[in-house]
């Protein structure tokens, strides 16, 4: 038959091993689903090869100049964000255009939530997204490291 081989054993994180680094992005003219993938990447642990599905293994991402997020064609004039105030004919609709104007975070988290998992422990990763709408933020001492958006 021959020699039989050791096992090899698939790695799988445990929750107290992972250290957790931090990461800063300038939104600043980057288009909104290019941004959103690569944050949504970083809040998994996907860029890690330590990456387990079922582990939080993510990092904390700071995103800066929310206010200046990018969207390509016509997009902040014909793309609608749709909400519902549990009253009849309580449908409101706004651009995303007026949502960057009024509230540019929830914009980025809307989009990053939907490129997340659709389960339990996405709510915990999302937790570690922090949107700042100017250029100066809170958690300078944490060293957060540039994270850098590939554009085409």
């Amino acid at each position: 038959m021959g020699v039989v081989s050791p096992r090899r054993q698939t790695f799988l994180a445990k929750e107290g091993e992972i250290k957790r680094e931090w990461h800063i992005v300038d939104a600043t003219g980057i288009p909104l689903g290019r941004l959103a993938v690569e944050v949504a990447n970083v809040l998994m642990g996907k860029h890690r090869p330590t990456y387990t599905p079922h582990v939080d293994t993510g990092d904390n991402v700071v995103v800066t100049n929310a206010s200046r997020v990018r969207m390509t064609g016509r997009k902040a004039e014909q793309r609608l964000k749709q909400r519902y105030t549990r009253y009849p004919g309580g449908l409101k609709t706004e651009t995303y255009g007026q949502v960057r104007d009024k509230n540019p975070g929830l914009l980025i988290t809307d989009a990053v939530r939907r490129m997340m998992p659709k389960n339990r422990l996405s709510r915990l990763m999302l937790k570690k997204l922090h949107i700042v709408t100017g250029a100066e933020h809170p958690f300078a001492q944490h060293n957060p490291a540039t994270l850098e958006v590939p554009l085409p």
